[in-house]
This record gives structure tokens, C-alpha cells and sequence, in this order.
């Protein structure tokens, strides 16, 4: 499994993401479509940038109870997205509902990712807002074990912890990896973050970049920037 740059395409129309995407006449970059642009533009905005060549993660975070992730996964897989994820919160049940949902009569399906805890999750907020008092590391390493023995690929997680997940996990569970930053840029509303270069030292399979990239004056460098010091 080789690693991989994910651009966040963090956008509110079709307009705004093809301007942006059409600047990259070369390589197609791997890109994630979130709420934001899926929830205004629905599944033809999946269909249209798969038709383009580009790899897509679908980042919906579905948490629900078994019976309807499992239903919504089965009508994601048809949008042929490389990867979607949901929040380990939602229970081993959940997971695996999902896994069956997603997986189409010919046995193939996308890559099933969880999400851990968010990156703009502390330890304080944490404890205060969800009434977790174990430490930050623990949960993520017990949700990440869950998503594993639900048969789940990997998680999202901070590039904090993509090592520590690897060795609870096994080198072969993914690890995705937001909250990665420029070591000379802002980190935004992020609290646990990384820079491309460290995030592959530490053993971050896929780092999905938003900003840093999007609102860069240059976004195609700054994308190039970002695989010179991750998977080069």
C-alpha cells in the first residue's frame, strides 16, 4: 500500500471545486468530498469528479443506528467512491452492519475507514463535552481496536497517534490522517497537528490536506509541496 496525499475539496458548489480541480492539468490528486459539498451538491458531484480520474474519499462520518448505516452504505458503494468512513462511536454492531451494507454482490467494495475521535478534540473537551475520562490515547487506541475487529481497513485519526495505532492494530490497518500543516502555516482550528514530514516519519499512511492547499496562492505547489515531503 503506498501513501498517499488526500486533498479535503472543502467547497460549497460544483462551480467553486471544478475551478479549483481544474488546475491540475498533470496528476490527479486523490481528493475527499465532505459534507459540505456533498450535502449541496448530492451524488452527481462524486459521479462527475470520478469521471475526471480522481480517487475519491467520501467522508459522510455516518454514525447511526445498524440497520440504517447499513442501508446508506449499500447506496454509497454504487457511487464507486475508493474510500468512506463512519465514527467507531456508533459500536462494533454498527461497523460490521456497515461492512455488509458496503460490500456489492460481486464481493468488491470501498475502503471502510472510522473515525476515532476529531481533530479538533482534546483531552478537556473531551471529558467536559462527553463525559470520557480516560485518556485521549486510550479511547482512540480501544475505538481503533473495535474498528479492527469489526473488519474495518483502518481509522482516522491524528497523526499524534498513527503510530501507536499501527502497533496496536498491525502495520497493514490504515491510518488517515487529518490535521496536517505546514511547519510556516496557520493551524486553523485544529489542536492536534503534524506537518506532512512528520506525519511519514511517524508511519501516516494517507494525510488529507485542506486548507494548506485550497487557500494557497499557488494550490497545484503547494499540493506538489505536500507528496515532496510525504510519499517522496
Amino acid at each position: 500500500m503506498g501513501k498517499d496525499v488526500i486533498i479535503a475539496c472543502d467547497f460549497d458548489s460544483a462551480e467553486k471545486t471544478f475551478a479549483f480541480l481544474d488546475k491540475f492539468t498533470g496528476k490527479k490528486p486523490f481528493v475527499k468530498i465532505g459534507m459540505e459539498l456533498y450535502y449541496a451538491e448530492g451524488p452527481s458531484i462524486v459521479r462527475e469528479i470520478k469521471k475526471r480520474g480522481h480517487k475519491i474519499f467520501l467522508d459522510l462520518k455516518l454514525h447511526d443506528i445498524p440497520n440504517t448505516v447499513k442501508k446508506s452504505m449499500a447506496v454509497l458503494s454504487r457511487l464507486d467512491v475508493d474510500m468512506t468512513n463512519l465514527h467507531a462511536a456508533g459500536t462494533k454492531r454498527m461497523m460490521e452492519a456497515a461492512i455488509e451494507g458496503l460490500t456489492r454482490p460481486d464481493g468488491t467494495r470501498p475502503m471502510l475507514i472510522a473515525v476515532t475521535q476529531l481533530t479538533s478534540t482534546d483531552q478537556e473537551s473531551m471529558e467536559n463535552d462527553l463525559l470520557i475520562h480516560e485518556p485521549i490515547d486510550k479511547v482512540v487506541m480501544h475505538y481503533a481496536h473495535n474498528a479492527m475487529e469489526a473488519g474495518l481497513d483502518g481509522v482516522v485519526c491524528s497523526p499524534l497517534e498513527a503510530g501507536k495505532v499501527h502497533d496496536t492494530c498491525g502495520k497493514s490497518f490504515v491510518t488517515v490522517t487529518p490535521g496536517v500543516r505546514f511547519a510556516d502555516g496557520d493551524i486553523g482550528d485544529q489542536k492536534r497537528v503534524m506537518t506532512p514530514a512528520e506525519a511519514k516519519k511517524i508511519g501516516s499512511d494517507y494525510i488529507v490536506v485542506g486548507r494548506p492547499i485550497t487557500a494557497a496562492a499557488d494550490p497545484v505547489a503547494a499540493y506538489e509541496r505536500c507528496v515532496a515531503e510525504f510519499v517522496d
